[in-house]
């Protein structure tokens, strides 16, 4: 099962997220090659928790980059390697064992509930691989990036559909997050209930729901 932490080592490049260094790993090409998520991420079926390292074993990479089947490659990076903080909790252990998000986050995007803009998501989701529910793209994946293939508030939404900002956001994040995006500025505060930002609010839903309330903000 894949990994809440999907940054692998197979080579270095700079990073341009907060300068930090970010691992190129070609989805694509492992999986072509009839790897499944569960040969490197193992670890995913029991974590409770999004702290948990998931990234594979130097030893599984070292298997084929030895220099006799693939290119050998240096594994100390990703030997010392350790998770990003998450601000939110996350049981990978539960949630696959209620099985396939994907056609639950389909069918909210078809009907039009889905809370958030799907974007081109639609098209990974007709798949019975409960990986790929939520950790879309990485056929199509050439190098990884941040969270590139992390899923969406809006797909936790889509289940976790009791939504009343604040007092709901604790339910899933960590206490003491700054959980306000960095547009929240002053400017937006006085100007957003005027009309004058010609806000997109389908990207308010994920934290507002349906039902704003001043309450979630003020």
């Amino acid at each position: 099962m894949l990994a809440a932490c999907l940054v692998l080592a197979a080579g270095r490049a700079d990073g341009q997220e907060r300068g930090a260094r970010e691992w190129r790993f070609p989805h694509g090409i492992h999986l072509d090659q009839g790897l499944a998520c569960t040969n490197c991420h193992a670890a995913a079926a029991s974590s409770r928790s999004a702290e948990d390292r998931l990234l594979p074993a130097a030893e599984m990479c070292a298997f084929c980059h030895s220099g006799q089947i693939a290119a050998e490659i240096d594994l100390a990076p990703l030997e010392a390697r350790q998770p990003p903080a998450r601000s939110y909790r996350f049981d990978h252990r539960l949630h696959l064992e209620l099985g396939n998000a994907a056609a639950r986050i389909a069918a909210a995007i078809d009907s039009g509930e889905y809370m958030g803009r799907a974007g081109g998501i639609r098209q990974f989701l007709d798949s019975a691989d409960s990986c790929a529910a939520c950790h879309r793209g990485l056929h199509e994946s050439a190098a990884v990036t941040g969270d590139a293939h992390m899923p969406r508030m809006a797909d936790c939404i889509v289940c976790h559909s009791e939504i009343d900002n604040p007092f709901t956001c604790p339910d899933c994040h960590h206490e003491g997050v700054d959980l306000l995006p960095a547009d929240h500025t002053r400017t937006f505060i006085d100007l957003h209930s005027t009309g004058k930002l010609q806000l997109d609010k389908q990207t308010c839903l994920p934290c507002h729901g349906r039902n704003f309330a001043c309450m979630g903000c003020h």
